[in-house]
């Protein structure tokens, strides 16, 4: 067991360094050797843990999201909550989380823009990524009609603009450079005032 447990906290650790070398060096010009030295360790040990530093990258975003995923399907079982109090305690906790995760969420940007300049469809990708959390969202509002707590809005539409917000915030930290998204926070609430009966 304590094999176990050192061997994710040292890919923890990987994680946190491949990502210096992600920021300092963008996506493109990060090495898996660099990644390596980064961390003090060979290559053929770097190896053991990841097979190349696309699967580091996407373990990286991973790990986020399914953080991110765990915390708001807690908010969504929580029977003590109205919608409105779910939907907005959902959207700030991912407003948190993007603040802790800038950093990453700079490097993705620069990967997606990359991405896009080659031809590569990163709507889907991005979609693909995010399809949970935006289902986590449309469950949510999908209970608040049918608990009478939400007006009877188009749930793809509502689905959308609740997503767009986030999409704001990711905007504002990474490309205008905010340190805090906090402004966002009274247009979540607006936003589902006015979706609330």
């Amino acid at each position: 067991m304590s094999i176990i447990v050192e061997h994710d906290k040292r890919r923890k650790e990987i994680l946190e360094r491949a990502l210096d070398v992600f920021v300092d060096e963008g996506f493109e010009d990060a090495t898996f050797q660099k990644i390596a030295d980064r961390c003090g360790i060979t290559r053929t040990t770097l190896y053991i843990y990841f097979k190349n530093k696309k699967e580091i990258f996407n373990w990286s975003i991973k790990q986020m999201l399914i953080g991110v995923e765990a915390d708001l399907e807690r908010v969504k079982a929580d029977q003590n909550l109205k919608t409105p109090e779910k939907l907005i305690l959902v959207l700030t906790t991912i407003l948190d989380r993007l603040q802790e995760n800038k950093r990453l969420l700079s490097v993705v940007l620069n990967y997606l823009l990359h991405l896009s300049k080659s031809g590569t469809d990163t709507d889907y990708r991005v979609r693909k990524r995010t399809i949970r959390l935006r289902h986590i969202l449309a469950s949510i509002v999908i209970d608040g009609i049918r608990k009478g707590e939400l007006k009877q809005v188009n749930v793809r539409e509502t689905d959308d603009l609740l997503y767009g917000l986030i999409e704001a915030a990711i905007f504002r930290l990474v490309v205008l450079q905010r340190d805090s998204v906090d402004e966002l926070r009274q247009a979540i609430e607006l936003a589902v005032r006015l979706l609330s009966k």
